[in-house]
């Protein structure tokens, strides 16, 4: 009999599901996240290509010295494999935006696809963080559109994990599963951190800039 009685959810517990945590919350988050990353991507495909048209071209998120897309469009980094990088961009969030889609309309999909997805949010918030570190550190200018970029990759790619890593706990050692759900709880928590993290990286590395725009 207990087994017909439908359990109430706990209202600590995340959104768990047949499709994994946070069931309610994934598909808005693939669709809004990936359409943002998607027009990023676009808009700097199009600046890309009228920089390539005409090398005097000024990119309109070219703000000032700091705030340059410009001055990361020049550089060997913003074609990392011989093509610009916004061209993975749109194929990698048009991937994104159309999984949120599916989802929302109430469709189940399978493991390996969930896998493949795994593997493409792994590179893209590998590819982010070289990024990252390449703008900050060695171009030392920093594009709007990109950080636009940055910004939804990292959820994207901690809550798809948080997903997956839902969908096999049953076959982990108890101590892992324990892991998982701790991790589950605390969900926003690490998301914060990389967030302040990345703003304080930021601010450090152009604190000078920064201080010397203040009126």
């Amino acid at each position: 009999m207990t087994d017909l009685v439908e359990r109430r959810p706990d209202p600590a517990e995340p959104d768990l599901g047949p499709d994994g945590p946070f069931r309610r919350v994934l598909p808005w988050l693939l669709m809004v996240g990936g359409g943002i990353g998607l027009l990023a991507a676009f808009v700097l495909t199009v600046e890309k290509i009228e920089l390539i048209a005409d090398p005097s071209y000024e990119p309109s998120c070219s703000i000032n010295p700091v705030l340059s897309c410009g001055s990361v469009m020049a550089t060997a980094q913003a074609s990392a494999f011989g093509f610009p990088n916004s061209l993975i961009g749109i194929v990698g969030f048009a991937a994104v935006v159309t999984t949120g889609a599916v989802l929302l309309s109430g469709a189940r999909l399978q493991g390996w696809y969930w896998a493949g997805l795994q593997v493409g949010v792994v590179f893209g918030a590998g590819f982010v963080h070289w990024l990252i570190g390449q703008s900050v550190y060695l171009i030392g200018a920093l594009c709007p559109y990109c950080m636009a970029v940055w910004a939804v990759t990292m959820p994207i790619f901690w809550y798809v994990t948080l997903r997956n890593l839902d969908a096999v706990s049953d076959r982990l050692p108890a101590g892992a599963r324990r892991g998982v759900r701790r991790l589950l709880s605390l969900h926003a928590i690490p998301l914060t951190v990389w967030f302040l993290a990345v703003l304080a990286i930021i601010l450090q590395r152009f604190w000078d800039f920064w201080t010397s725009a203040l009126p």
